[in-house]
């Protein structure tokens, strides 16, 4: 995966490998993806909120079908979407401990005290970009 904007290079180290301490995690199996993309908003917004760093994301693994399973798919494309974009650092695939390619490290920005805008509308790296991922 190469560097991720905003982390040092011990961190995205620690990150990619699996070695950060786990804050928080969603299982979407069995999920509807109208109700999986609500689900992992709220999370994330919430995770943000309480001071999360890296969190959990299962996504199973999908069928035997070409591509995997919709939420596989979905889910890295959702982290980039506006609304959540400015929540994540980076993304990558978890370790096989983790759930491996059936899940995903997630890398929650920061909060900083005195920033203006929130989590939910305007906040926290508004323009920075496409959070980097898989």
């Amino acid at each position: 995966m190469g560097e991720s904007a905003g982390i040092d290079k011990r961190t995205h180290d620690r990150f990619r490998r699996g070695r950060m301490a786990i804050d928080g995690r969603l299982d979407l199996h069995g999920m509807t993806r109208e109700r999986a993309h609500q689900a992992l908003a709220l999370f994330l917004h919430r995770a943000y909120e309480r001071g999360a760093r890296c969190v959990l994301v299962v996504t199973g693994k999908g069928t035997g079908r070409e591509g995997g399973g919709v939420l596989r798919r979905d889910v890295p494309l959702w982290l980039n979407q506006a609304g959540l974009r400015g929540l994540v650092l980076s993304f990558t695939h978890a370790q096989i401990r983790d759930g491996g390619e059936g899940a995903l490290y997630v890398l929650v920005r920061r909060r900083r005290e005195g920033r203006e805008g929130s989590a939910s509308g305007s906040g926290p790296g508004r323009g920075s970009g496409r959070a980097r991922g898989r």
